[in-house]
């Protein structure tokens, strides 16, 4: 498991690298989807953070506190003293192959999206954010946990749906 701030650092950086804008909302759907993949294909979490449902879609409240200050301006920065993936750092020890492959997947297949299309991506009906939205009184509460098993869940379907 990594920081979600260490997993936004490599997206930060992916987008330093290919000419790719990333807004926080962008990033926040990123790393949230990178997780809920990990989790579908590795049974295990990517990231050590909980993931709130808000009325935005999926939010990770620590993640979100050290990237909000951009609004909808384009990140220009990695996260302060968090890493990258495997840049030896302590907490960013090298994960595995599978892991890395699967973040430069994410990247590929949902760079081009902008955040507000991510967010409806996460809003669809039937989505672990939408079961927890609806089942927690949506607005009237905000930041229910989404539970790893319902991500967990959801993604394995979209897995044996391919």
């Amino acid at each position: 498991m990594m920081h979600s701030e260490t997993v936004a650092n490599y997206f930060i950086q992916k987008s330093f690298d290919t000419g790719v804008e990333l807004t926080q909302m962008k990033l926040l759907k990123l790393v949230y989807i990178a997780h809920g993949w990990h989790r579908g294909y590795f049974s295990t979490n990517l990231i050590n953070d909980a993931v709130q449902a808000w009325r935005y879609g999926p939010v990770i409240p620590d993640l979100y506190r050290k990237i909000k200050h951009y609004g909808r301006r384009p990140i220009d920065a990695p996260i302060d003293n968090y890493g990258v993936p495997g840049d030896g750092s302590p907490g960013n020890e090298c994960p595995d192959e599978q892991t890395l492959a699967l973040l430069d997947k994410v990247w590929d297949v949902y760079s081009d999206c902008s955040g507000v299309e991510l967010s409806a991506l996460t809003h669809r009906q039937g989505t672990p954010w939408d079961e927890v939205w609806r089942q927690s009184g949506g607005d009237n509460y905000r930041g229910a946990i989404i539970p790893n098993e319902l991500i967990e869940s959801h993604y394995k379907e979209r897995i044996g749906s391919q």
